[in-house]
């Protein structure tokens, strides 16, 4: 597959108060859990929404996307939804141009929880789900179409399946932990692969269908 497809990757915004700045941040592994994937990483800013505009064509994130000619996205972690408001924004816009222009998108933890929101779902706290590995199930039988276990690190879950999308794997508590759009080349998963000491070849291989069946 060629290397020239482009993956825009959300940022988290971190504060640093010593230097008083505001930092768009991403784990580094990301980056090479993309580029193991066949692809060029590009990490999109957060300062290109405007939140005092009722433009909701957001021009200039619209025209960096077509500047920079990008293929598909990944929604990733970090920051809890409604705690960072330009992030928050800066998604929703994401979802709507890739919906728009059927653009492959992956929902990573946060990126799944805020791909539910935006079609129309809830979140809900859960324990039990912050550093810790466990089994999916589709049903009640083993998973079939992803790792035997998965790693864990959030203290939100979505409350149902959202409209239009499949369940793909839920955890052994029940809480919903892989989905797929029915109709739009959109996948979410709550676990990070990015976070594996030895990637998984399973993880990258169906992310890159995901692209490739978007394309």
């Amino acid at each position: 597959m060629s290397r020239k497809v482009k993956i825009g990757i959300t940022q988290r915004v971190d504060k640093v108060d010593s230097y008083n700045e505001y930092r768009d941040a991403l784990d580094q592994k990301m980056i090479d859990w993309v580029v193991d994937a066949g692809f060029i990483p590009i990490p999109i800013p957060n300062t290109l929404v405007d939140l005092d505009s009722s433009d909701e064509s957001q021009p200039r994130l619209g025209g960096w996307l077509r500047e920079l000619n990008i293929n598909a996205l990944i929604l990733s972690g970090g920051n809890d939804i409604g705690n960072v408001p330009q992030r928050d924004l800066t998604e929703n816009y994401l979802l709507t141009w890739a919906k728009k222009n059927m653009a492959p998108v992956l929902g990573i933890c946060r990126g799944m929880q805020m791909m539910g929101m935006y079609a129309g779902g809830g979140l809900m706290c859960v324990d039990g789900h912050v550093g810790v590995k466990h089994k999916l199930y589709n049903g009640d039988k083993a998973s079939d179409l992803f790792p035997e276990s998965v790693n864990s690190y959030h203290n939100h879950v979505l409350q149902e399946r959202p409209e239009g999308y499949k369940i793909l794997a839920k955890s052994e508590d029940g809480n919903l932990e892989a989905m797929m759009h029915k109709e739009l080349p959109w996948e979410a998963w709550m676990w990070h692969p990015e976070r594996e000491s030895i990637f998984l070849q399973s993880d990258l291989d169906r992310f890159k269908k995901l692209v490739k069946n978007g394309q």
